[in-house]
């Protein structure tokens, strides 16, 4: 259930500090803040998209339709980060499904707005681009992924992705159920269960409940490169 919360969106990342007051303003008077509850979908991949959306405090799962029932999660976005971006630049339909993995308040951004922001300010055009050139390079990970590597090799570079530092503070593993786990890797669900505990196994890992502990990175990022 969604429901307006009061936050000021100047507050929420470094980026906007390069905006000038009246662009704060006139960028407050374009936005709807809204509270999204754990596991609820923020919008669906294929919908119309009118708004650009920037987390203000929360971490939100994006994932792509690959089949009838089939669906790919492509990576993370946690606080301060947009998702929905290209719809700036002319993509009219969600390319991708978001969904909140914790409690999240977002803000729902007019796109018209941004962009003309984005051509009057350079330096917050810039802050923005170099946050959102990461997502490049964890595209082409994914690709590599699906396309060269192993079962055992997928699984280790999404717990890698997982594990890293941006997240430390999420305790990532707990909101995460083993299909999700599955969809990061682009496995079975079962397959990522026994490979689990096959790393358990071989001190890689250790398993309590839905947590997973990385006991040894170094070895995971090894079976990752090595795929």
């Amino acid at each position: 259930m969604k429901t307006k919360n009061n936050n000021t969106i100047e507050n929420s990342a470094l980026c906007f500090t390069s905006l000038y007051p009246e662009e704060l303003d006139f960028l407050q008077d374009k936005k709807t803040q809204l509270e999204y509850s754990k596991n609820e979908q923020i919008f669906k991949q294929g919908a119309f998209a009118t708004h650009v959306i920037f987390i203000n405090d929360g971490l939100v799962k994006i994932s792509i339709q690959t089949g009838f029932d089939k669906q790919m999660n492509i990576r993370l976005a946690s606080t301060g980060e947009f998702i929905a971006f290209s719809s700036v630049f002319g993509d009219n339909n969600y390319p991708y499904s978001a969904t909140a993995l914790r409690n999240s308040k977002i803000c729902m951004i007019d796109k018209e707005a941004l962009k003309n922001l984005l051509e009057e300010n350079t330096d917050f055009a810039m802050s923005i681009t170099s946050r959102n050139c990461r997502n490049e390079t964890r595209l082409f990970e994914i690709i590599r992924n699906v396309s060269y590597k192993q079962m055992p090799g997928k699984l280790a570079s999404a717990l890698v992705y997982l594990s890293s530092p941006e997240f430390e503070k999420e305790n990532i593993f707990t909101l995460l159920t083993r299909q999700d786990l599955a969809e990061f890797a682009s496995v079975s669900t079962e397959s990522a269960i026994k490979i689990l505990k096959d790393f358990e196994q071989e001190g890689i890992i250790e398993l309590k409940g839905k947590d997973i502990l990385i006991n040894n990175k170094e070895k995971l990022i090894e079976i990752s490169e090595r795929g």
